[in-house]
């Protein structure tokens, strides 16, 4: 049953690792697919770090939001559809986070 409450997790460290690499920033996409590893590890650590990660995730997200939407302007293109994308995936990586404030989960990560 915690695998199910942190699919989240992993689905946002897997869609950040694919926002890395296409990035150019291999090591960060490596880093970030195996991130999930650590959550075998059942210490408060493991999930106070995640979760720090997840929001600042988030703001990556964020600023590439920001970024790209700066480049269609100047370019005259439509940035609309991809600010509604982009904060989506923010939010969902951000709002990630709160998985582990589950009870079963909170019990797992003490």
């Amino acid at each position: 049953m915690n695998f199910i409450r942190l699919l989240p997790v992993i689905f946002s460290s897997i869609m950040i690792a694919a926002h890395f690499s296409r990035a150019a920033y291999g090591v960060l996409a490596i880093v970030c697919l195996l991130l999930p590893l650590i959550l075998f590890i059942k210490k408060r650590w493991v999930a106070r770090a995640y979760q720090v990660l997840l929001v600042l995730g988030g703001l990556v997200w964020i600023q590439s939001l920001v970024h790209y939407a700066k480049i269609r302007s100047a370019m005259g293109e439509s940035w609309l559809r991809l600010a509604i994308i982009l904060g989506v995936i923010a939010l969902f990586t951000a709002l990630s986070a709160l998985v582990f404030e589950s009870k079963s989960l909170k019990e797992r990560y003490q």
